[in-house]
């Protein structure tokens, strides 16, 4: 992610020692992302990734790093924290809180087919199921309250057209989460941000094995419909026009629901989530283009794209088809 905090060799050689993972032999900035100070830190006892946590706060931070730590005891492949002498997995660099966790094998897939897929939506729904006993509650911090707050900042930046939009939406969005059926949603631990390079898979010999979840810092207890829209819009759209590849989000949600059944609600209220999603990310990078943060290797993403694909979800809402012949009517 982008480099907003400096971290010398040395002070990363410092960290490393001290949770017992030998020598540090390299350290990259990462250049992709706008949220955190990210580095690349090669150990003659691994590789990793360290984090310096910018906006996160230590009060927030055991959610994200604790979660991780659960899913991996579970066998679902996440970065596990690397913890000192005492146990704590939480550490501080420059006086900001920070983590080093194991850094995935794999490569990312930015042009996903059906099959990555189907990958995607089984080990997703694996995740839930995982985290589904996982004790620590922390809202999603980029919901429904942070979107109500947020469109008020970036409207001024609009076009009358965008602020027509944004305002129908957000209404929309509020009416949703008031209803029963929305508040009926099966609920638990999500990622809230799982895009394609968040991703990592190696080649086998009979096809792409996913072998990696990463970037957990905006996971929160939200519905686990939300994590499934997320995917669909990133994963599953035509980048270039944000209309939806049905062939891929039908083999997502199938090899989802595979591994844990939707129920009737969540299948008859996605397409108003799909919006929502699409909405979070308008905002978010609506949000950093116009009050961005200085920060060197700086990556800004376009909020068109987003604009885009809410567009796309309101003038075109996809059912995914009732699976045969057990589809629950609940």
């Amino acid at each position: 992610m982008a480099v907003y905090t400096e971290v010398s060799f040395d002070d990363a050689a410092s960290l490393v020692a001290r949770l017992g993972l030998g020598e540090l032999t390299a350290l990259q900035g990462i250049r992709s992302g706008i949220e955190n100070t990210n580095y690349f830190a090669d150990a003659t006892r691994g590789r990793y990734v360290l984090t310096l946590f910018e906006r996160l706060s230590f009060e927030q931070l055991p959610f994200y790093l604790e979660l991780m730590k659960h899913l991996a005891g579970r066998g679902i492949p996440v970065p596990g924290p690397k913890a000192d002498a005492s146990g704590a997995i939480l550490h501080t660099l420059h006086g900001k809180p920070a983590a080093l966790v194991d850094r995935l094998g794999g490569r990312h897939h930015l042009a996903p087919d059906a099959a990555h897929c189907a990958s995607l939506g089984s080990m997703l729904a694996r995740m839930h199921r995982a985290g589904a006993d996982f004790a620590m509650q922390q809202p999603n911090l980029r919901g429904l309250a942070w979107w109500s707050e947020t469109v008020p900042v970036v409207r001024p930046f609009l076009t009358a057209d965008q602020r027509t939009l944004i305002d129908a939406e957000l209404a929309f969005q509020q009416q949703l989460a008031a209803s029963a059926a929305y508040a009926a949603l099966p609920r638990g631990a999500i990622h809230a941000d799982l895009f394609r390079d968040n991703v990592m898979f190696d080649a086998t010999g009979t096809g792409d094995r996913l072998t990696g979840l990463f970037d957990f810092y905006f996971a929160g207890v939200d519905t686990y419909l939300f994590d499934i829209a997320v995917c669909l819009n990133d994963w599953c759209i035509d980048l270039e026009s944000g209309r939806l590849e049905e062939a891929r989000a039908a083999a997502l949600v199938a090899a989802y629901a595979a591994e844990r059944a939707l129920s009737g609600s969540e299948r008859r209220l996605l397409p108003a989530v799909m919006r929502g999603a699409a909405l979070r990310f308008w905002l978010s990078r609506l949000w950093d283009l116009h009050l961005p943060r200085d920060a060197s290797l700086l990556t800004a993403h376009d909020p068109a794209h987003f604009e885009r694909v809410l567009r796309e979800r309101v003038a075109a809402p996809w059912h995914p088809g009732a699976p045969d012949p057990d589809f629950e009517t609940a």
